[in-house]
């Protein structure tokens, strides 16, 4: 079974998805669209550095998956698009304190350009256990 999972107190979709989808059969799955630095009350982006934007990005993440009944220890995978790979030391320093026991499977990517001109974006797959 395929479930959409939405909340308030992370971005609207900026497009045609979902802000995560839980997949139910035989166990539950959630697969969390990427996040950028939104405000979840204002929609603008929030302002500052990298780090700024790598913490809102993840408390927005957190946010779709508590929505789901999951939390940050229930993540097993995760990419990180960065604008800058310059900024990966900073991004990975925000990044482990959300994950600091049994960090799950990641991947960082450089790209050209993210929507709204954020830094950074993440996405997930958690997996109830």
């Amino acid at each position: 079974m395929k479930e959409r999972v939405s909340t308030s107190a992370a971005p609207k979709a900026l497009g045609p998805y979902s802000q995560a989808i839980m997949v139910t059969n035989p166990s539950r799955m959630l697969f969390a669209s990427g996040q950028i630095a939104l405000d979840p009350t204002t929609g603008e982006m929030v302002t500052g550095d990298v780090k700024a934007q790598a913490r809102r990005v993840l408390d927005n993440l957190l946010a779709v998956i508590r929505a789901a009944g999951l939390d940050a220890g229930d993540v097993v995978r995760t990419t990180i698009y960065l604008k800058d790979m310059a900024d990966f030391p900073a991004v990975n320093e925000v990044y482990a304190g959300y994950f600091p026991v049994n960090p799950p499977a990641r991947a960082t990517v450089g790209v050209a350009a993210l929507p709204r001109n954020a830094l950074v974006e993440i996405d997930a797959v958690c997996a109830a256990v």
